[in-house]
């Protein structure tokens, strides 16, 4: 299918022909060739150490410190706070264990799921739990990227009015697309000195945040019984949707070599996403005992020296285009594996478009805190069955994916399934998601949740519930072949 060749590379007639000694694939300078297609093994390249880099880069943003502000916004004391901080950072252990199909396979996230769904149903995966909430997550980072620059706009003197504001969005919208365009190469030469500089500046906030932090803060009137488990319940869903959001982790490990040690790729990707993730979020609480975190960058202006104003808006800036160039990176490969014949880098123009037209709407015609706080809670009713499934499947599997037989998507192929549709991923799934959503308590609350005064165990219940259907319809029964 048209999904699967890669875009032609400059000076080849196809994508089959003799390799060339120095394949375009490895080069930041020019636009990444492949799309889903498989990576032979002689553009494998790279070590895992390179994964802490890319991860760390998307950590450090703007997004982070409103998340971990809304934390004591919610009620709970500062320790509270904390311990649900690092609780869900921990699921960047899934994200880690996902990333080892990359190198195993040679193919993205986005193609190994057909070996859980079936390639008629790995379309449908692709089209909601990856493309739409990728779009999703796109807008959401862009706007909150989009604030940090209109406050820089006004620090220059220029009114941020209604068409401003559309112009910076476009502009930051520009940056971010740029690096999803040229792709994998790029990521991995720019996200080092990205992360570097991110560092620098963060550790300046960090600075000024410390000095003036009320480390016995608690609530005036203190969260208890029901209500503070409910919260907490919360507060581990909205911090763990960052790392659940990442069930693409395999999109950026799979130009690995296929023999390098799994527990390298997991322990790099667990420590670039836990490390700065739970540092950031942990500055937007801490910061929040002090100042109202409702305006996190007039709150943090508070806080630290006039002169460093303006960095801190532009590394918010910085951080939050590195993590959405991740996003639009993935989302192109997701629109790819829905089918749609056209190139990656297109693609990623296509997902681009999406996400600017629902970041103006996020800015201009509703609540951004609400809605980000809402959109991250209900995603987790999809993404933590939809992890859960590839985590089981990956574990039960021994992580062998033939990258080659997942490229095959004819009737009589290995992943066909039952009429295009695997069965035991597609039960699964909606078995998560179904018993999910019945313990939510966000835009809505679900009969569960109701009963248990408000605790929404929709995490939990939707990761637990999927992955155990799944071993129970799959265990034994793999019938695909195997590296």
């Amino acid at each position: 299918m048209a999904s699967t060749i890669p875009d032609p590379q400059p000076g080849t007639g196809t994508a089959r022909e003799t390799p060339p000694p120095q394949p375009s694939s490895g080069r930041a300078g020019r636009v990444e060739a492949h799309g889903i297609d498989h990576i032979p093994d002689h553009e494998r390249h790279g070590r895992p150490r390179q994964l802490f880099s890319v991860w760390a880069a998307a950590n450090v943003n703007y997004l982070s410190l409103v998340t971990g502000g809304a934390l004591i916004l919610m009620g709970l004391t500062l320790w509270q706070a904390l311990a649900v901080i690092v609780t869900g950072n921990l699921f960047w252990l899934l994200t880690g264990l996902l990333s080892i199909s990359g190198p195993a396979a040679g193919a993205p996230s986005e193609v190994i799921t057909r070996a859980m769904y079936g390639v008629r149903g790995n379309r449908v995966n692709n089209a909601v739990v990856g493309w739409l909430i990728s779009v999703c997550y796109f807008a959401l980072n862009l706007a909150a990227a989009a604030t940090a620059a209109f406050a820089l706009v006004e620090m220059a003197g220029i009114t941020a009015n209604t068409g401003v504001k559309v112009a910076v969005v476009m502009v930051v919208a520009a940056l971010t697309l740029a690096i999803g365009v040229y792709g994998h190469a790029m990521i991995m030469k720019l996200y080092l000195p990205i992360t570097l500089a991110l560092t620098a500046a963060f550790a300046v906030v960090a600075v000024g945040v410390f000095r003036h932090t009320d480390f016995s803060y608690v609530p005036a009137e203190p969260l208890t019984g029901t209500d503070l488990w409910a919260v907490l319940a919360a507060g581990v869903t909205l911090i763990a949707s960052g790392p659940l959001s990442y069930t693409t982790s395999a999109d950026f490990s799979r130009y690995l070599p296929r023999t390098t040690p799994a527990r390298s790729v997991v322990g790099w990707t667990f420590l670039g996403g836990f490390l700065p993730g739970a540092a950031v979020c942990s500055l937007g609480a801490l910061a929040a005992t002090v100042v109202d975190m409702t305006d996190p960058q007039a709150g943090l202006r508070q806080l630290l020296p006039d002169w460093f104003g303006p960095l801190l808006l532009l590394a918010l800036v910085l951080g939050t285009i590195a993590i959405n160039a991740l996003t639009a990176y993935s989302a192109g490969l997701a629109l790819q594996a829905v089918g749609i014949r056209i190139r990656r880098s297109l693609s990623v123009l296509a997902d681009g478009t999406a996400a600017v037209a629902l970041t103006l709407y996020g800015l201009l015609a509703s609540d951004f805190l609400d809605t980000v706080s809402n959109v991250l809670q209900l995603t987790v009713v999809l993404l933590g069955p939809a992890l859960a499934v590839y985590a089981t499947d990956t574990v039960l599997r021994r992580n062998r994916y033939d990258g080659p037989a997942l490229m095959d998507e004819t009737p009589g192929g290995p992943f066909w399934y039952t009429a295009g549709v695997n069965p035991a991923g597609a039960l699964a799934l909606a078995g998560g998601v179904t018993v999910s959503a019945l313990c939510v308590n966000t835009l809505y609350t679900g009969p569960i949740a109701r009963a248990l005064g408000g605790v929404d165990l929709a995490l939990p219940a939707g990761l637990v519930t999927a992955a155990l259907l799944y071993t129970l319809l799959t265990r034994g029964k793999f019938r695909a072949p195997t590296a």
